[in-house]
């Protein structure tokens, strides 16, 4: 088994970038989601509400990043070191965690919405933990609840088998906004890599639960036109107590302060429990 692809999102529910390495952090991979976008009442905007978001691509640099949509010029951002100190939300069930307000941001993504909003940056990963099923100081970014997905191809070429067989048209992979692809494996290998650890290059990482999907899965990521798949056909095939699942989160098995690093075609590897 091997790494297939590596993907970030550097603002939560913006276009995907597409590496060949990704370093990896506690919170998950380099870059990933330490920005998002909220309303005025510091609940983030995801692309649940607003597909509009897969028009938008974040491009991180050292100490910044630079936006890009269509109709609107380029942005180049600073961190927003001393920016405005807000306390945001997730979603409004999760517990606020402090953040930056990036000003010149907020007023590009306003207008990129055509509505009040903030961008806002995560200036401290460690203050946010990983929900349930982890150690203590596990730590997340503005990821939905775990610092990393993994999804396996052969997974999709099942899904991609049921949605033709009912007539209608394959997906790509990237509807799950994964982080992490790997091949080599059989479909469905990773509902029994749950609890366990596994390599991926010199890395381990922690499997912690499987992914329960929603809505974003049925918008396509390059036009923002929303269908009923593959909802519909995971409710047949994927139903697992109560929820539709596809991909599994993992928690980087990182102690404090240390990094990694992991590439495509990197061998991926099950450890024994």
């Amino acid at each position: 088994m091997r790494i297939a692809s590596l993907h970030t999102y550097p603002v939560k529910g913006c276009h995907r970038l597409d590496h060949d390495e990704a370093g990896v952090d506690p919170w998950g991979l380099t870059g990933d989601r330490r920005w998002m976008i909220v309303d005025a009442e510091g609940v983030g905007i995801t692309q649940r509400e607003t597909p509009l978001l897969t028009q938008l691509t974040a491009r991180p640099r050292p100490g910044g990043l630079t936006l890009s949509a269509p109709g609107l010029d380029q942005l180049d951002l600073d961190e927003p070191v001393q920016g405005e100190k807000v306390a945001v939300r997730v979603f409004k069930s999760k517990q606020p965690v402090p953040a930056r307000v990036a000003s010149a941001g907020s007023d590009w993504v306003s207008s990129l919405l055509g509505r009040e909003a903030r961008l806002t940056w995560q200036a401290d990963p460690t203050s946010r933990a990983v929900d349930g099923f982890s150690e203590p100081d596990d730590r997340v970014s503005f990821a939905d609840g775990y610092p990393v997905l993994l999804a396996n191809t052969a997974s999709l070429d099942a899904v991609n088998d049921w949605l033709t067989e009912g007539g209608d048209e394959p997906i790509p992979m990237h509807r799950f906004r994964p982080n992490v692809v790997v091949t080599g494996a059989q479909a469905w290998d990773e509902d029994t890599w749950i609890g366990r650890r596994l390599r991926i290059g010199e890395m381990t990482f922690r499997a912690a639960k499987s992914c329960a999907r929603c809505r974003v899965t049925t918008i396509d990521q390059e036009t923002g036109e929303t269908g009923r798949q593959p909802l519909h056909v995971l409710g047949k095939h994927r139903r697992i107590g109560g929820s539709l699942l596809f991909a599994i989160n993992l928690i980087p098995d990182l102690g404090a302060g240390r990094t990694g690093l992991i590439r495509t075609g990197d061998t991926f590897d099950v450890l024994e429990e």
